[in-house]
Parts: C-alpha cells; sequence; structure tokens
C-alpha cells in the first residue's frame, strides 16, 4: 500500500482511509528505530549509549516506559534479538495507541485537533 509511518497513517485517517496494513512498525524496531509520541528514536545513535531515561514515560507500553535508551541502544549495538523484540513492541503498542486516540478523536468529532496535538508532539522531538 506504500502507507505505513505515522504521519502518513495521520494524514491518510485525515483524508477518509480506515485501514491499513504494513510491515513499518516492525521493520523499524528490527533496525534500531522506535516511534514515540515525540517523534522517531534512532536506538542506534551513540547519543543513546548513556542516556537513563526512558523512550516514554507516559506510555501505556511497559517496554518503552521501563527500559532505559542507554540499555536499549546497548542491545541494539550488540545484536541482541531482544533489542529488536523490544523495539517491536514498543513500535506496535505506538501505533495502536495512536489509532485509538484517531478513532476517538473521529468519535469526539475533533479529529483536526487531535492531529494538530499528534503533529506538536512530534514537532517537540522529545524523542530524539
Amino acid at each position: 500500500m506504500g502507507v505505513g509511518s505515522p504521519d502518513d497513517i495521520v494524514e491518510s485517517v485525515a483524508r477518509g482511509v480506515d485501514m491499513f496494513d504494513c510491515v513499518m512498525p516492525t521493520r523499524a524496531g528490527r533496525h534500531g528505530l522506535a516511534y514515540t509520541r515525540f517523534g522517531r528514536v534512532n536506538l542506534r545513535n551513540a547519543r543513546h549509549a548513556d542516556d537513563p531515561a526512558p523512550l516514554d514515560a507516559g506510555s501505556a507500553c511497559a517496554a518503552a516506559r521501563d527500559y532505559s535508551r542507554a540499555y536499549l541502544h546497548h542491545l541494539m549495538k550488540a545484536g541482541e534479538i531482544l533489542g529488536m523484540m523490544l523495539l517491536t513492541q514498543i513500535n506496535v503498542a505506538y501505533y495502536q495507541e495512536l489509532m485509538a486516540g484517531l478513532r476517538r478523536a473521529i468519535d469526539e468529532r475533533r479529529l483536526a485537533d487531535f492531529i494538530g496535538e499528534v503533529k506538536e508532539g512530534w514537532a517537540r522531538g522529545e524523542g530524539k
């Protein structure tokens, strides 16, 4: 389908698309990329090597909340399968949270506001 990044999904939902099938969250996780409310985070980047902060302390996903960026960075650099598994879990959970938020916003007739809030979070870039 060619649509799979969180920004593509948000834009597609705004245009009425209601079904997606993509491998983006799992593929990204296998390559060290995490999706968060604050944008994408490349856990292979050396800037995370000593960072004790979680990816997203406010996430419903235990892996995003409970593991440090430094630990996730270490797992990816060491080629540990656990790193790929955790990042895949984090990404799938983020996509589920994003879609739940989009559905809720549609039900509440506040889709444009919700999309603005999501994009604002990504623009802050706190995830990087």
